[in-house]
């Protein structure tokens, strides 16, 4: 009972540290990815999801979880990030193909040169 607890309270963190972001997206819409990766500085996301539009070859959205990918469905926590631009689908596929849908540095320079066009966070 008592490490529920402490996962508990651990999740509820997790959640209002990244919403702060929702709410202050102001500070980050119309600039790239990479401004609100520096100023997440307790918490980075561990994995990422695209969400193809109908034609499949295009990215609009991206979805950013705080969990290992075993635990990024159901109720992960997710900053949703609606780009300024689309996104190629292949560009996108070559990196979960090769990472495993992990966050890793090179996702982080991938993203992180795309401009936000809205955020949002969700559980």
């Amino acid at each position: 009972m008592f490490s529920l607890q402490i996962v508990n309270a651990q999740v509820s963190d997790t959640l209002s540290y990244v919403k702060q972001f929702e709410i202050n997206k102001a500070n980050y819409i119309g600039k790239p990815f990479s401004v609100l990766l520096n100023d997440m500085t307790k918490i980075k996301p561990k994995t990422v999801w695209f969400t193809p539009l109908r034609e499949k070859n295009i990215i609009k959205t991206s979805r950013f979880k705080f969990t290992s990918k075993e635990y990024s469905f159901g109720n992960a926590i997710t900053l949703l990030i609606t780009w300024k631009d689309f996104i190629p689908y292949r560009d996108v596929k070559y990196l979960y193909q090769k990472n495993d849908f992990y966050f890793t540095n090179e996702e982080k320079d991938f993203y992180g040169e795309k401009i936000i066009q809205d955020i949002s966070v969700y559980r």
